[in-house]
C-alpha cells in the first residue's frame, strides 16, 4: 500500500466521504481526488494536515509502518479536545464552555463536581 492508498484508507476507516474529509483538513475535494488517484503529488503540508486533523500516525502515512492512528493518553485526548475547540474561528459552545471553566475557583469546581455526580446518578437510576 502507497501512500495515496493510505490516505484513502484512512478517509474509509474515518466513513467520510471525499467532500467531508476534505473539508476537514482544508483542502478542496478535487485536490483530494487527485491525491487518491495519484494525479496529484502529496505534499508535506497535507501528510502533516491529515495527522494533526485526525491523530493520524505521520509515520504510517509516510511509510505504512506502525499503528494507523496514534493512541494518546487521557490527558493528550484532553489537550487535542481543548486544542481543536479553541482553534475553531467561531465562537462555539465548546469554546464558551471551555473559557467558563477557566474561570472557576475551587469552590465552584467542587459545587460543579457535585453537579455532575448527580446527573450522573439520575442516569444510573433512569437506566
Amino acid at each position: 500500500m502507497d501512500a495515496k492508498e493510505r490516505i484513502k484508507a484512512v478517509r474509509k476507516a474515518l466513513g467520510l466521504n471525499q467532500q467531508e474529509f476534505a473539508e476537514k483538513i482544508k483542502i478542496s475535494q478535487s485536490l483530494l481526488a487527485g491525491i487518491e488517484t495519484g494525479r496529484k503529488v502529496i505534499q508535506d503540508r497535507h501528510i502533516q494536515l491529515i495527522s494533526m486533523t485526525f491523530r493520524v500516525s505521520e509515520n504510517w502515512l509516510r511509510t505504512g509502518e506502525g499503528e494507523m492512528f496514534v493512541q494518546l493518553s487521557r490527558d493528550g485526548e484532553i489537550a487535542a479536545f481543548v486544542g481543536k475547540a479553541l482553534s475553531d474561528e467561531s465562537d462555539t459552545f465548546k469554546k464558551r464552555f471551555i473559557a467558563a471553566l477557566s474561570q472557576l475557583d475551587e469552590p465552584e469546581w467542587e459545587l460543579l463536581e457535585k453537579m455532575v455526580m448527580k446527573i450522573v446518578e439520575t442516569k444510573k437510576d433512569q437506566a
